[in-house]
């Protein structure tokens, strides 16, 4: 039954991604934008099932504070600083316009404050494991026997491996910025800011979920330390400056995320009763195998659709690669940062005061800095998802009937990222931009299949 629903659910999103993404039948967002005394109020929602799903999955608490940080830049900023410095030509593109210059740099002053606040409350955890896996070595060493279920690799493999890898890095680094010093000194930087960030992201995701794994905000705030680095080392202007920036978020980046994922993983086997060293060595093989594969993948994407246009719009790397720009071109709005650390120190005292009331809404302020840099129209059916889990919820729904919901949310998500894949192979392998036939003329039937969809999942999982 389980596979029927992902199978049906997966054909849906499919189907629908096809003819939107592949036939043009009917355009991937609905906007509109109206004007109030000079300042600009826009507002707009993808019409995809799959962000519909993420919302349902991650539930109402994140998919609220996402919404919630969209609100911030649509509802309040951006209305403001048109009404304060004016705009020109049509409403919605100069929302697009101010957001893109400017307001979306809010989320990233809120990312670095939540990221070093992470850090912050998981430094005493980060150092007790630290403890037990030296304590375990030593232990090991004397011959004392360990439980299987407690067996991890030896940490002396580990530092083995992580001196191993360091080597194509450093490698990396010094093809981009051809000077030995500055590539072995970021490539310090990365394994210190990949171990710290990584650590973080694990127990993050190991006691919460995925949904709280903080991989913007860590990988933002290394981008901006490090360009601040190589700034200094460099100088203004310098043109691999950004390039090594960003290749140092790239790795802390992938180093959060699949320590997320992992965590995840060793958790599940600590339910189920699995060795944890036969797991770390296929995971091995899994971030391997997938390396072998991505390249692929994404050069493909980008070929078909181009990595940053509205198509593939990219967010969080847009924005990443305007945070190293901007620091060695000198066009950072840095009042728009400092504004947004401000936005997220202010958060973070609401949850401190939510957490000893033992309140159950928590308000976490990475996903709010997602909210406030994610284009509203992304934000926008997130909420959505995360709403139609909270109403199924609230309408009786029970373990069964939401197990079913999670399936068919994952199906829709599995669907359309197969099927958006798909759609970009025969362009990729042709080079022809045109090969899909434009069919239009049905704008109509995506924002009613998009409504069906809503119902669809709301009604599978309250329907007894």
């Amino acid at each position: 039954a389980g596979i029927k629903i992902i199978g049906v659910s997966a054909v849906v999103g499919g189907v629908m991604k096809i003819c939107q993404q592949g036939l043009s039948m009917w355009h991937a967002a609905v906007e509109g934008a109206r004007t109030v005394g000079g300042a600009i109020f826009g507002i707009g929602t993808d019409l995809s099932p799959a962000l519909v799903s993420v919302g349902y999955i991650v539930g109402r608490n994140i998919s609220i504070l996402v919404f919630g940080g969209g609100l911030i830049s649509w509802a309040f900023a951006i209305p403001i600083y048109s009404a304060v410095y004016g705009y020109e030509g049509d409403p919605m593109e100069a929302a697009w316009n101010i957001w893109n210059t400017q307001i979306r740099y809010l989320g990233v002053g809120a990312m670095v404050v939540g990221g070093i606040w992470s850090l912050i409350k998981l430094m005493k955890p980060l150092v007790e494991g630290i403890k037990a896996s030296l304590a375990a070595l030593k232990e090991t060493q004397a011959g004392a026997l360990v439980d299987r279920k407690e067996r991890d690799l030896p940490i002396n493999y580990v530092f083995i491996f992580l001196v191993a890898m360091l080597v194509p890095v450093f490698l990396l680094y010094y093809d981009v910025l051809e000077s030995v010093p500055v590539a072995a000194m970021l490539s310090l930087v990365m394994m210190v800011f990949g171990f710290l960030f990584s650590a973080v992201a694990s127990y993050m995701a190991g006691v919460v979920g995925s949904s709280n794994n903080p991989v913007s905000g860590v990988t933002i705030a290394t981008i901006l330390f490090t360009s601040l680095l190589l700034l200094s080392l460099l100088g203004e202007g310098s043109p691999a400056g950004a390039a090594g920036a960003i290749l140092v978020g790239a790795v802390v980046c992938c180093a959060a995320a699949i320590g997320g994922d992992n965590m995840q993983d060793l958790k599940t086997g600590y339910i189920v009763g699995a060795t944890p060293w036969k797991q770390q060595v296929m995971q091995v093989v899994g971030v391997l195998s997938a390396a072998v594969v991505l390249g692929l993948v994404l050069d493909i994407l980008h070929t078909a659709y181009v990595i940053g246009s509205p198509t593939l719009s990219a967010p969080q790397a847009t924005l990443m690669k305007s945070v190293a720009d901007g620091v060695f071109t000198g066009n950072l709005p840095w009042n728009m940062v400092m504004f947004g650390a401000v936005i997220g120190i202010a958060i973070i005292l609401i949850d401190i005061r939510q957490e000893k009331r033992g309140a159950d809404f928590r308000v976490h302020v990475l996903a709010v800095a997602v909210g406030i840099y994610l284009p509203i129209e992304l934000s926008v059916p997130i909420f959505i998802g995360g709403m139609v889990a909270h109403l199924a919820k609230k309408a009786g729904a029970d373990k069964t009937t939401e197990k079913k919901g999670l399936l068919l949310a994952s199906g829709l998500i599995t669907g359309e990222a197969l099927l958006g894949i798909m759609v970009a192979v025969p362009i990729f392998v042709t080079a022809n931009k045109n090969w899909w036939p434009t069919v239009g003329g049905f704008s109509w039937l995506g924002p009613v299949l998009f409504i069906g969809v809503i119902a669809w999942l709301y009604r599978s999982v309250t329907k007894r």
